[in-house]
């Protein structure tokens, strides 16, 4: 796993044979972590991102802004919330696909966007500082130019 460090957080990656984004989409490691920077850049109270493996719960691209913000494990227990509401999906016999998930704390805006059945972009942020509305149209944007290339 290769790790850069940067003045306002960490940018950690996976090994590009274990990412299917890769393969699926056509982009590199280089767009991934240009993604979540964009994303940072757009979200005032930012927190962490991460662009998530979803099959084994592996963070591809990540970043955080707080030095206690562990985004490996965030990434691997979304990966859980991700897996179980596919499940759902499926027993319910419901004939569409997730799209994301949100979930609100006091404090804090966590969305979840899936880019491909098997990853998905994962953010936090400060609810003081932003809101629903800004968060999703910046998350919507920057995964569409993932897609869209």
């Amino acid at each position: 796993m290769c790790t850069a460090a940067t003045s306002s957080g960490f940018v950690r990656a996976a090994q590009s044979e274990h990412i299917d984004i890769e393969r699926e989409l056509m982009v590199n490691q280089d767009q991934m972590t240009e993604i979540i920077n964009a994303i940072e850049a757009d979200t005032n109270g930012f927190m962490g991102a991460s662009i998530v493996d979803a099959e084994t719960g592996m963070p591809l691209a990540g970043k955080s802004r707080l030095a206690d913000f562990d985004l490996e494990a965030a990434s691997a227990y979304n990966t859980e919330m991700v897996k179980a509401k596919q499940k759902t999906i499926r027993v319910l016999n419901i004939q569409s696909e997730l799209e994301d998930m949100l979930l609100t704390l006091g404090d804090q805006l966590h969305l979840i966007k899936m880019i491909t059945p098997t990853t998905f972009l994962y953010l936090a942020a400060s609810r003081q500082d932003t809101n629903l509305a800004l968060l999703r149209a910046s998350v919507n944007r920057h995964v569409n130019r993932l897609i869209n290339k």
